[in-house]
């Protein structure tokens, strides 16, 4: 009889939350090829796996941008939990965020079946700073986006609302191009590169506690000293032809993966 009983509590579990569609995510038709070519860089089903994405979480991506993981988070969540996108304010500061979530909106009604899960929200400090329900939210995840928020001094206020959105025990998976160590921080604004202490210690300031972190996105080739910082290598390529071989034979920039933890779980 207890057999049993474990045995319907399996099967009651498995039909709560279906498991994570990775086919669709990594090769339906929502990904180009230009997209899917990037993975050999940015390891997005190694990397969500080591932040711990599960079926039937409450998942923030914090500026989504021009959809690259949402396109391959949505269909992971679609019918099995919720995808709180964190983009641009609806009256954004400048053009340049008000073309980055149209064309978001955009993609997202392209195909509003895919993207069902996907909850859009305003995440702009200092005057809109509700990225997801407080207390919400099992995993954050935010993607190269470190170096903007110190450029646009906003590092701690979005660092804030990731906290506030979390639940305790939350996790918050974060990649970010790695500046080499000593790197001051002005160089780090210019760069695009910023160092793996520096984030650590700002995260930690917003009450974070540091679970691990891993070489999964790291790229040995990349020394981090480019004219041009980090947009001279792909997919910016800023200088245009000149010593695009060279740029790409490097290939995309040496990254930091890492996960932490809102305390209190």
């Amino acid at each position: 009889m207890k057999v049993g009983i474990a045995l319907l509590f399996a099967l009651s579990a498995g039909l709560a939350h279906a498991a994570l569609d990775w086919d669709t995510a990594l090769n339906g038709a929502q990904r180009s090829e230009e997209n899917r070519a990037r993975d050999t860089f940015r390891h997005p089903r190694e990397t969500l796996e080591f932040f711990g994405l599960q079926e039937g979480m409450n998942v923030l991506e914090v500026a989504p941008g021009g959809c690259w993981y949402t396109e391959v988070i949505a269909p992971l969540m679609k019918d099995n939990g919720t995808y709180y996108a964190a983009h641009a304010s609806l009256n954004p500061p400048n053009a340049y965020y008000r073309n980055s979530l149209g064309q978001y909106l955009q993609k997202l009604a392209a195909d509003s079946d895919l993207y069902s899960a996907v909850v859009v929200t305003q995440l702009q400090p200092p005057s809109e700073m509700t990225a997801a329900p407080a207390g919400s939210v099992d995993l954050a995840v935010a993607f190269r986006n470190v170096h903007s928020w110190m450029r646009g001094d906003v590092l701690e206020p979005t660092l804030a609302a990731i906290f506030t959105a979390l639940k305790p025990g939350g996790r918050f998976g974060l990649v970010q191009h790695r500046a080499k160590p000593g790197t001051d921080v002005e160089a780090m604004k210019a760069s695009g590169y910023v160092t793996e202490d520096y984030v650590i210690a700002a995260a930690q300031k917003a009450g974070f506690k540091l679970v691990k972190r891993a070489d999964i996105n790291a790229n040995p080739k990349d020394t981090a000293d480019h004219p041009n910082g980090v947009w001279n290598l792909p997919p910016g390529l800023r200088d245009g032809e000149k010593d695009r071989e060279k740029y790409l034979a490097i290939g995309e920039s040496d990254r930091m993966t890492l996960l932490f933890e809102r305390p209190g779980a």
